[in-house]
Formats: structure tokens, C-alpha cells, sequence
């Protein structure tokens, strides 16, 4: 008999949307990425297997056979979001490789007719024609699919990160669950990484017990700048001598929040893939003089404490731990996902 459902996870990084489908009670078949770092990360982590490809080089038929070990499939993935994000500081995209990625996860759609499709983004992939060709493809196939824009506060996320997800079924209309959070209760950064969830550290120091809590050096002239700061403050609290050029400058008086550090009490800002960097933006921590280690970012991102990232300590690089978290779906919104798929499948009466 089969299982009740099986889940593919494509552009799996890491596997954020596989951990939370998993930890909804989701079975994930095969996580697919053409990162082969990502690979120890998602086998150490998840029950699924990795797999090394391209989405675009990925045979239909293989796919299709993945999805039949559950009377529900789903095809599920986040396509690299950097075209569409508006933290791409106006760069011109448009002739990106990673524009044709989510019409790669269109035609696996077409080609393996999965019973469920997940995907998920940053919100700005709406303004471009790309998402609208997805969404035809959906209908055009007999999908009911909607999607929602959702603050990842409203489902427990302590961080504001604002994503679109594409919810489609064969079944009928698959609605995200409602939020669980509101403004009055939601978590904060003090919830996440305060209360001695990590030890404190140094600049530069690396947690004994925790090697992927470790933070990054810095300069003497950063070190003063990050004392001068205080939490939710800008570079308008440092001594003069201490400002950059480019905040003397009309146009860089509004970037308030580089160089700046958390409040306790209030969400993180989105982790980037650049979170571990101090000048990168609001990356202080709170209290220690230092940019919040690797560590904190990935539980901001909703990660489990002990989720590895690499095998070896000598593995741990910050650019690309950076890059794995950055870059994942939070693990809390891709469980709303899962909860929002079971309770979907069992009101149509769904069984193996």
C-alpha cells in the first residue's frame, strides 16, 4: 500500500521546506539542488534523499516515479529568488539564468500532473510576467490555485520576512491556515536567540560546544562603531569621525538601518545571505558588541538549534552558511504549508 503522501522538494538547499514538511507529518521523498554543498546539511538533518541536478535537466518520468510512492503527490519548491527579491539594490535581471527556473517547475507540473503543488517566494515575484505564466499553467492544467502573501510574523516567525506561497490542488480549493500569531504576541528576538538559548560571545570567538555560533572579526573601527550603536539606532549615534563617506552624502542619509543592531523586543529584520556580516544592515546583535553569529541567524530563520550545516568545524564558512540560510524557506512557514496540506487532504477524504 502506499503512503499517504509523497513530497519532491525542488531547489531543496538545505532543506528548510523539507524539514518542515517532514516535522508536519509530510513524507519527502527527494530533495533536488544543483548545490552540492547543500548535500550533508539535508541528508544529516532530514529523512529524505538528497539529490545533486538541475530542475532544468531533471527527467519528468523520474520525478513522476517519486510522486507515485504516495496516493498524494506534491511537488513542491522555491526557485531562486534573487531576480525578483527588492533586495537586489536595482540590478538589472531580467537576462538572469534564474528566470527560467520557476518555467522549468511549470513544465514538471504539466509533465507529472502531481495531486498537490507547493511554491514558494519572495512576494515581489507577482509584479513579474514569469509568476503570472506560472499561475496559467496551474489553471491551464485543472489546478485550483491561489496564493497568499504572508507575513512570516503572523505564523510564529520572530522576523519580518514578507513571501508569497502558491498553494494548487486537484482536490480543490487549498487554503493556508489561518495565522497563528498578531501583532500583540508576536515573537520577538529576545524569544529566538535571548534567555540564554546561545551563549554569549565575543567578535570573532567560536562557541566550544556550538560551532556554527561563532561571529565574525572585527576591525577596531567597526568594534567602536558598534559600541556607539544602540539597539534600533542608526550610524547617526556614532561620533562623527566614526561615519562613512556615503552617509555624508544626500543619498545615503536614508539607509538608516546598515550598521545598525536588533531590538530584543521587537522581529528580526529578514535574514540575508549576508546576515553574518555587521555593514550588511541591521545585523548587531542586540547587546554583545558583534554581528549575530551564524547560529542565530539560523534560528531566526526558525531552524532547529542543532540543525548542522557541515560535517567538519573546518567546513564552516560564512559565506556559505550565510548563503544556506539566506536563502531557505523558514522551516515554521513550510510546516503552516504542510499542516495547511493534511488538513486539505483529509476534508476531500483523501486515503491510501
Amino acid at each position: 500500500m502506499k503512503a499517504d503522501a509523497a513530497a519532491v522538494d525542488l531547489f531543496c538547499g538545505v532543506g528548510g521546506l523539507t524539514h518542515g514538511l517532514e516535522t508536519a507529518g509530510i513524507p519527502v521523498e527527494v530533495g533536488v539542488d544543483c548545490d552540492e554543498e547543500c548535500e550533508y546539511a539535508y541528508d544529516a538533518n532530514n529523512d529524505a534523499r538528497f539529490e545533486q541536478n538541475d530542475v532544468a535537466d531533471l527527467d519528468a518520468d523520474r520525478v513522476a516515479d517519486w510522486l507515485d510512492a504516495g496516493t498524494v503527490g506534491i511537488l513542491a519548491g522555491c526557485a531562486p529568488c534573487q531576480p525578483f527579491s527588492n533586495l537586489n539594490n536595482g540590478e538589472d535581471s531580467s537576462e538572469r539564468d534564474d528566470w527560467g527556473l520557476l518555467h522549468e517547475f511549470g513544465n514538471l507540473v504539466e509533465e507529472t500532473e502531481p495531486e498537490i503543488v507547493v511554491m514558494e517566494n519572495v512576494a515581489e515575484i507577482r509584479n513579474q510576467p514569469v509568476y503570472s505564466e506560472f499561475m496559467n499553467t496551474l489553471w491551464r492544467a485543472g489546478y485550483d490555485a491561489s496564493y497568499s502573501v504572508v507575513q512570516c510574523p503572523d505564523y510564529g516567525i520572530p522576523q519580518d520576512r514578507k513571501r508569497v506561497v502558491v498553494l494548487a490542488s486537484q482536490y480543490g480549493a487549498l487554503e493556508l491556515k489561518g495565522p497563528t500569531h498578531s501583532p500583540s504576541n508576536y515573537p520577538t528576538v529576545r524569544d529566538a536567540i535571548g534567555n540564554g538559548v546561545v551563549p554569549d560571545i565575543e567578535a570573532g570567538e567560536v562557541d566550544e560546544d556550538d560551532p556554527l555560533h561563532r561571529a565574525r572579526t572585527l576591525e577596531p573601527q567597526n568594534l567602536e562603531r558598534i559600541r556607539q550603536s544602540r539597539p534600533g539606532g542608526t550610524w547617526r549615534d556614532w561620533d562623527s569621525e566614526l561615519r562613512l563617506d556615503c552617509h555624508k552624502k544626500e543619498s545615503g542619509r536614508s539607509y538608516g538601518s546598515v550598521y545598525g543592531r536588533m531590538q530584543w523586543d521587537t522581529t528580526a529584520p529578514t535574514m540575508t545571505t549576508q546576515y553574518y556580516n555587521y555593514g550588511s544592515g541591521r545585523f548587531g546583535h542586540p547587546e554583545q558588541d558583534r554581528a549575530i553569529s551564524l547560529r542565530e541567524g539560523a534560528i531566526l530563520q526558525t531552524f532547529p538549534p542543532d540543525y548542522e550545516f557541515a560535517e567538519d568545524e573546518e567546513d564552516i564558512h560564512y559565506q556559505t552558511v550565510g548563503r544556506f540560510v539566506g536563502n531557505a524557506v523558514p522551516v515554521r512557514l513550510a510546516e503552516v504549508v504542510g499542516e495547511s496540506i493534511i488538513d486539505h487532504v483529509k476534508d476531500h477524504n483523501v486515503t491510501a
